[in-house]
């Protein structure tokens, strides 16, 4: 089955409503958008690169007049963000009125030993202090160690847990993010398992949550409403992603998902846009306005 055809048996190309309701990007980009901006809708600051590394304080006004409510952070370096004391970097997002309510970190080494684990543990613990003074709810992991073997994988799931009780000792959540790797498999003969299932089954629950990315879980060939299901409560962030502007391609069933997903007890959300390039003929910033538009005028949106 070619990934065409596995889009189509999961619904997730459209022949009709998803595809003639998607706005054109550059248009709703450059317009001012008419309903106000009532909904909780957030973003991963990652989205817009340089355009807001450029001129941080200026690129997060931007952030908050098109509308969005949270951000997660992407900057996280030698104990600032974006370059900014953690203290002050909050002060400008809260003067603003945008909530920086999470954070993606990764670890500084991708293969997890016995004889590192104790060094990502403390690395964690810095990080965790840190992102505690800037207010974050949730910490994230976007970056996906090494794992050739079932051993990699349960020591990579008693990592994060550590790295989970580190969060839960200040009152941070800690998660995890996919792409499309997690969902390949690894083992001999009929013990081949799909990484990121152990990921689930060998993390606890109270310890380690999944910010799934319903668009990489799909190039993944995976049914990220199947994935609901089977691990119903795991999933209480998700990154709302496109090819490109949310709505565009008719491949993703976002009014599936969203619906889904607040059965499963959805707790926060952020668009994440990637790929726009000078074939599209707009901006990172006009992108994620237009990615906001679309989520604040759709009905499957609370």
């Amino acid at each position: 089955m070619n990934k065409r055809e596995f889009l189509k048996g999961l619904g997730l190309i459209t022949a009709g409503g998803m595809v003639t309701s998607a706005i054109n990007p550059l248009s709703a980009a450059t317009s001012v958008s008419s309903l106000p901006a009532k909904k909780k809708i957030g973003l991963q600051l990652y989205s817009l690169g340089k355009e807001l590394t450029d001129d941080v304080p200026a690129g997060l006004k931007k952030v908050a007049k098109i509308g969005y409510a949270t951000a997660e952070a992407a900057g996280y370096r030698e104990r600032k963000m974006y370059g900014y004391d953690i203290a002050e970097f909050k002060k400008v997002a809260d003067a603003l009125g945008l909530k920086v309510s999470g954070s993606h970190v990764n670890p500084p080494m991708r293969k997890y030993t016995n004889e590192n684990k104790s060094e990502i543990a403390d690395f964690w613990k810095v990080a965790v202090e840190d992102h505690a003074k800037l207010g974050v709810t949730t910490l994230v992991q976007p970056g996906m160690p090494q794992i050739e073997n079932h051993e990699d994988a349960a020591m990579v799931c008693e990592v994060f847990n550590k790295a989970g009780e580190i969060a839960k000792s200040a009152g941070i959540k800690w998660g995890y993010h996919n792409h499309s790797h997690e969902f390949e498999r690894i083992g001999e003969g009929s013990k081949r398992d799909v990484v990121y299932d152990l990921m689930l089954n060998g993390t606890d629950p109270e310890l380690v949550f999944f910010e799934m990315d319903v668009y990489w879980t799909v190039m993944g060939q995976n049914d990220p409403l199947e994935y609901f299901k089977k691990y119903a409560g795991r999933f209480p962030v998700l990154h709302i992603k496109d090819r490109k502007v949310l709505g565009q391609s008719g491949m993703m069933n976002f009014k599936n998902i969203f619906t889904k997903a607040y059965e499963n007890g959805l707790d926060e959300f952020f668009v994440e846009l990637e790929g726009i390039g000078k074939a599209d003929n707009m901006t990172q910033f006009e992108g994620v306005k237009a990615c906001f538009d679309y989520l604040n005028k759709a009905s499957f949106v609370k």
